[in-house]
């Protein structure tokens, strides 16, 4: 083809574009449009790069509601925290999640399941992961979780040991979340076998970890050739780590295992996607606790008020303990219900880090009513999207001085629980929002949080831990991860760490 035919088709193609891009505009009632200067594109390259700082220019230019086109798709973005319930409760034959939660599923995991209904699958799951059974799964966390940090006695006595802390929190957690829900190699555990366990969940985690930094561009469906390739081998192996198959002959699988196999035995999912459904799972499961943990002790080695008002919290908590906690093989749930300060860290590093996008597919032509009395019109086969990341997380008029760690922002001055807070006058139901809302609300929330505080109490009560220089700035966030849960640094923060003997 000559330059001239080629430039010409170029030519055509971009009028096609600019055409299909160009040919919506806002009608009476809708939110203000903001098409971009690409066609088709629009705004797909600024969102990508990073969304935070795109959405608050685009909430500065057009308010808390406004329609954007990205990559082909008219996207409604409601920046309101006083609005929210009108959307993550409405029917789902008006505002439906399911529809991306199944695109991404199939372009993330390749898992494509039969007749798949997300609503029956969460009802499903809700009972083991609540009552007896999140106190079955909480105390079998605790046991993996020594397992995996503390290893035997000759291993806790190694002295300094140096590592990233992203690295050392996430296999940490990843590791032992994964012996708890999907098994361990004996029951009764041995030495040997809690050694087999490490070795074994280990090779799960670095595994699990690079497909995990793929996977925005997983998302989005940039690999590069090289890339593909690259995860195309990481999905076979993790596949393989978590097929049913080689999963039947592990002790103590949790109930929540037993249940959601039993799940997919009755949909009549094969083997093969059985072991795809697990690699998901164990993303959906574990994915979010162990970056969570690298923020907050991050945060507690950096602001050493905070670190000593944790402490000071631990042993007063241990202190009216029936016995120490490095001689408990469980931490009493009353125990972790006693530690205010740890949940007001544990609230603010998640207001400060957690950037989940909670979306929804407008499934009619509808009219979306916002709490200050005003209406505006959605159109069908739009997409509908919420960012508490911006608001209320990082809204100014709710928190002062929201980019600062501030440890007892969620602490009454009498030590209780702070749960009001106020915009434009009113209180917020939604403050903080880092497990979703309303039917799509986490549904391993007390799993995680438990997890979490267990990770730091063994921690604090087993190691020393520092900084590795001491300086050490917060690193910035991977911008790629908006949307996907917890952010994760740009790069990891050198500790050094060693067991008290």
């Amino acid at each position: 083809m000559s330059l001239a035919a080629l430039l010409g088709l170029l030519a055509v193609l971009l009028l096609l574009l600019l055409l299909l891009s160009r040919r919506r505009a806002r009608r009476p009632g809708e939110p203000p449009l903001d098409l971009g200067s690409i066609p088709w594109l629009g705004h797909a390259l600024e969102f990508g790069r990073d969304a935070a700082s795109f959405l608050t220019r685009m909430k500065e230019k057009h308010g808390d509601i406004f329609t954007v086109l990205v990559g082909g798709r008219y996207v409604t973005v409601l920046l309101d925290p006083h609005s929210y319930d009108t959307v993550v409760w409405e029917l789902r034959t008006r505002l439906d999640f399911h529809p991306y939660a199944i695109f991404l599923m199939e372009r993330i995991f390749d898992l494509q399941l039969p007749n798949f209904n997300p609503s029956e699958e969460k009802a499903r799951m809700k009972p083991t992961l609540m009552h007896r059974d999140l106190q079955a799964l909480t105390e079998a966390m605790y046991t993996n979780l020594r397992t995996v940090l503390l290893g035997d006695s000759t291993e806790a006595g190694s002295g300094w040991q140096e590592t990233g802390l992203l690295e050392f929190s996430y296999n940490a957690l990843l590791s032992a979340g994964y012996l708890t829900l999907y098994g361990v190699e004996a029951s009764p555990r041995t030495h040997e076998s809690q050694a087999q366990d490490r070795v074994h969940s280990a090779d799960v985690f670095h595994t699990f970890r690079q497909l995990d930094l793929l996977l925005p561009k997983l998302a989005r469906g940039s690999l590069s050739a090289g890339d593909k390739d690259h995860a195309c081998s990481v999905k076979n192996r993790l596949w393989k780590l978590l097929s049913p198959a080689r999963l039947a002959s592990r002790a103590d699988r949790s109930s929540w295992l037993e249940s959601y196999l039993r799940h997919l035995e009755e949909m009549g999912v094969s083997e093969e996607m059985q072991a795809r459904a697990l690699v998901l799972q164990l993303w959906a499961t574990q994915g979010n606790m162990g970056p969570t943990a690298f923020w907050l002790l991050l945060f507690l080695l950096k602001n050493p008020e905070a670190l000593a008002a944790v402490h000071a919290e631990l042993k007063h908590t241990v202190w009216q303990a029936e016995q120490p906690v490095s001689q408990m093989t469980t931490l009493p749930q009353k125990i972790l219900d006693s530690m205010p300060v740890l949940d007001s860290v544990l609230n603010e590093t998640l207001r400060l880090t957690a950037a989940p996008f909670i979306t929804r597919e407008v499934m009619a032509d509808l009219a979306l009513p916002m709490a200050d009395g005003r209406e505006f019109s959605l159109r069908r086969g739009d997409r509908l999207l919420l960012f508490p990341f911006l608001s209320p997380q990082k809204d100014p008029e709710i928190y002062t001085e929201p980019e600062v760690f501030k440890y007892n922002r969620f602490l009454n001055p009498d030590g209780s629980e702070k749960k009001d807070f106020y915009k434009d006058g009113k209180r917020l139901k939604n403050y903080n929002m880092p497990w979703g809302a309303g039917h799509n609300q986490c549904l391993g929330k007390s799993y995680a949080i438990n997890s979490i505080k267990q990770f730091v109490v063994l921690l604090l009560t087993h190691f020393d831990l520092e900084l590795g220089i001491e300086d050490t700035e917060v690193p910035e966030f991977d911008l790629s991860r908006y949307g996907f849960g917890l952010m994760q640094p740009e790069e990891d923060v050198p500790i050094r760490y060693r067991a008290r003997l």
